[in-house]
């Protein structure tokens, strides 16, 4: 199964080689690689602004678990966005809140039997929200089917189940064998591509934790990036992506593009070339999941602005 991470570099790569709408600038790549060696690489959960990290190990693998599984798909208008004692929270840090207020104090063996059985209703109520979360009922059944996983065949607890492993390609291959929502497939020209983002963040994640707190040796190196729409964004604003006239008005005037159109494939896969390309490089001195962070950290700075993402209702991103 470790062979399905070279699957993603390859396929993307064929995309790319195909692609008709957009096209990568390698010339435009170095001012980027000069503010990515410069970067104090710190991993985003050690400074995000709840006690996430004081959580022990087991209790915050296994929220990851859940996070990770259905941290997509946020925008809209209006945007879904939670009151945090008085502060208005949206996309993913308003999900991470919501998750975490479930196992912040409770004991995650406990979390997931609770959560097998969870109502709609219940679920709903944990996402509270001015509106719906988008794709709430594909979060609510992902969220129990992964708990009845957990709790069939891990003894309620995933922590457990992968302490042991600290590579990449163990803890990736566990992932897709056992949850089937991570599945993140498209079909381009005939051929299958594959991205994996939330497999691949949610090793990254795993690993990070793992290292950071308990000091241990692991393996990310295998890992190629997140293929989502704020890495894109940041990518074409440094002129590094370009797209032809028919895309870029489409993104321009905000209309939703399809998941699995060339479009959307296009635009996942080239960032995954551009990753690797950049990777290659720098002579691989940092790794490629870390590069990947780096450049979604940009996509978060309120000071730049950038033109608008790609528009599409998916539970891969």
């Amino acid at each position: 199964m470790s062979n399905r991470l070279n699957e993603i570099l390859e396929t993307c790569k064929f995309v790319v080689n195909n692609a008709k709408h957009v096209k990568i600038n390698y010339d435009k790549v170095d001012v980027l690689i000069d503010e990515l060696l410069k970067f104090n690489n710190v991993h985003y959960l050690t400074k995000v602004p709840y006690a996430v990290y004081e959580m022990n190990t087991k209790d915050l693998v296994n929220f990851l678990l859940i996070y990770d599984s259905i941290d997509f798909s946020f925008w809209g208008n209006p945007k879904w966005t939670v009151d945090a004692n008085g502060k208005n929270l949206d996309g993913g840090i308003a999900l991470l809140y919501c998750i975490f207020d479930l196992f912040n104090g409770h004991d995650s063996v406990e979390v997931f039997k609770q959560l097998e059985n969870i109502t709609l209703e219940e679920f709903k109520n944990i996402l509270k929200g001015n509106i719906d979360i988008p794709l709430i009922e594909e979060r609510y059944r992902i969220v129990t089917e992964i708990a009845k996983v957990v709790n069939e065949k891990m003894n309620s607890d995933f922590y457990g189940y992968i302490n042991a492993m600290n590579s990449d390609l163990e803890i990736f291959s566990t992932i897709l064998e056992y949850f089937s929502s991570f599945e993140d497939i498209r079909t381009y020209k005939g051929e299958t591509i594959y991205f994996y983002k939330l497999a691949q963040l949610l090793t990254s994640d795993i690993l990070h934790v793992i290292e950071n707190k308990e000091q241990k040796q692991v393996d990310y190196s295998n890992l190629l990036g997140c293929a989502d729409y704020k890495i894109p964004q940041v990518m074409q604003g440094f002129g590094i992506l370009e797209y032809d006239k028919e895309l870029s008005l489409l993104l321009e005037t905000k209309t939703e593009i399809d998941e699995n159109s060339e479009y959307e494939v296009e635009i996942r896969a080239s960032q995954i070339v551009v990753i690797n390309y950049i990777w290659n490089k720098i002579d691989k001195c940092i790794d490629r999941i870390d590069i990947n962070d780096f450049i979604w950290s940009k996509g978060q700075d309120k000071t730049k602005e950038y033109k608008p993402y790609h528009l599409t209702r998916t539970t891969s991103y």
